[in-house]
């Protein structure tokens, strides 16, 4: 039989490339019994090793230098309708590697940030960060908010093998070779924010509304929510579902329309609002007089930095699920408040002592850090060997707990926390989980979805899956 030459794409799907053929069967096949490959047709002996990423792709067009600064790119909106939330991670990314730098780098090399504003425009996200990895030749691209914006990206790091670290809560639904995802999984916290709200501590909430900014995290999430919300026995009579545009400033009518649906059953609000609508949102609220022991609200995108700019007394006792808030009390948390703190001093940031810490912010943290051990283990800044080096790696979080990197979906390892509003803008912890829990890239509620796979491992090697793309087989 003749011998077939395959490589393997972005979606885990084999395409004919002689030049690959080596550096697939070297890194595939490192299983703990001797297999066939298929598409490589040859019996390899066992060999003892770790569970190993996905096969290398494509070289990036983009170059790295082996001296000098080491480039990564900064994505985040600094301007435009998420710069109320994004403008922080990107104080908090170059907070982190000045903190590398002082420590003495990477590799023995300084990182040097390149900084962008996409300025909330969904296409300038791709614009931008093609240039980052076609001319900028950064190793790395720390950045986006909203699910649009990544979704926007995605093709440019799946066509020029970059890589992105993804620090925001999400809809799921998505494993690719080329992001890894700190932020939350719908399974990290909105399934446990609405197991909460229906639960006797809770509040018992039998109605609910889920409302959201018009994108594709707010309805994906929300379809997610609904499939649960139906596996509890909840129909549909009881759901109400609304969405707003980015930027959308009237709620009056909304929550009216709230207050009314809520009248004869336990309500319950789950806000996947995003950027500066959640300001007038929650004035509303209380211009209305909705209060958290009447309806509570659990959001999924409001943290300590989207309360700086409201009155928070009218909303203590309303609910956010993250997997941090800046009260928790641990030596990491201090340690890492410290930091910011002087950091913002240092830098005369505006806001000054009033700046805050946030989930995103902490992911920002951990997913930087996780790159430069990543670097730091390879020995290089090469994209395929970061890419698995990253799989695996660990890091004690200012949550208190030890997070790892998930080699096969991608996904960090996080702990559950929700908390109260409390007078002051910060957070009471009123649940939260023993530790960090697995995320679920693909929804078990959603048919479709609970089919697939997301393990980027041999023999899956795929992020979107109902099958393994390479067989074994025991040799004869």
């Amino acid at each position: 039989m003749s011998r077939k030459n395959h490589t393997v794409n972005r979606s885990g799907n084999c395409s004919p490339d002689g030049g690959m053929l080596m550096r697939i069967c070297l890194s595939v096949v490192l299983v703990s019994a001797p297999f066939v490959l298929a598409g490589c047709n040859k019996t390899e002996e066992a060999k003892p090793a770790a569970p190993t990423a996905a096969p290398a792709a494509a070289v990036a067009p983009a170059t790295i230098a082996d001296t000098g600064p080491i480039k990564v790119g900064i994505l985040h909106s600094l301007s435009g309708t998420m710069a109320i939330s994004e403008t922080s991670l990107k104080d908090v990314a170059l907070m982190t590697i000045e903190e590398i730098n002082d420590a003495g780098g990477v590799l023995g090399r300084k990182i040097e940030p390149v900084v962008v504003d996409p300025a909330s425009n969904w296409p300038l996200f791709a614009e931008k960060a093609r240039d980052l990895l076609q001319n900028q030749k950064v190793a790395v691209v720390f950045g986006c908010w909203t699910s649009v914006s990544r979704k926007s990206v995605l093709p440019v790091f799946e066509e020029l093998n970059g890589l992105l670290f993804y620090p925001v809560q999400y809809e799921g639904e998505e494993s690719s070779f080329n992001v890894f995802y700190t932020g939350a999984a719908p399974n990290q916290q909105a399934i446990p924010a609405v197991e909460y709200l229906m639960s006797k501590k809770g509040g018992g909430a039998k109605r609910w509304v889920l409302l959201g900014t018009d994108y594709v995290y707010p309805r994906t999430t929300n379809k997610i929510l609904r499939y649960f919300l139906h596996s509890k026995g909840v129909a549909d009579d009881d759901i109400m579902e609304k969405y707003t545009p980015f930027s959308h400033n009237d709620y009056q009518t909304i929550v009216a329309d709230i207050k009314k649906f809520a009248a004869g059953k336990r309500t319950a609000v789950v806000s996947t609002i995003n950027g500066d609508s959640n300001v007038p949102f929650y004035k509303e609220l209380g211009n209305q007089g909705i209060r958290a022991e009447d309806i509570p609200v659990v959001a999924f995108s409001v943290g300590e930095e989207e309360l700086r700019g409201i009155d928070t007394k009218p909303l203590v006792g309303q609910l956010a699920a993250w997997n941090y808030f800046m009260s928790i009390d641990t030596p990491e948390n201090k340690a890492f408040i410290n930091k910011w703190m002087a950091y913002v001093k240092k830098h005369n940031l505006p806001g000054g002592d009033k700046r805050v810490t946030n989930d995103p912010m902490e992911a920002t943290y951990i997913g930087i850090h996780m790159w430069a051990q990543a670097v730091d283990q390879a020995k290089t800044t090469q994209v395929d060997a970061v890419r698995q080096a990253v799989g695996y790696q660990t890091f004690k979080a200012p949550s208190g707990f030890e997070i790892s990197m998930d080699a096969k979906n991608h996904h960090l390892h996080k702990p559950v926390f929700i908390g109260e509003v409390k007078a002051d803008g910060q957070f009471h912890v009123v649940w939260k989980t023993d530790g960090p829990i697995r995320a679920q890239a693909w929804s078990p509620f959603i048919p479709d979805s609970a089919k697939k796979v997301a393990d980027w491992t041999y023999p899956w090697v795929c992020g979107n899956c109902t099958e393994p793309k390479y067989k074994m087989m025991a040799a004869e």
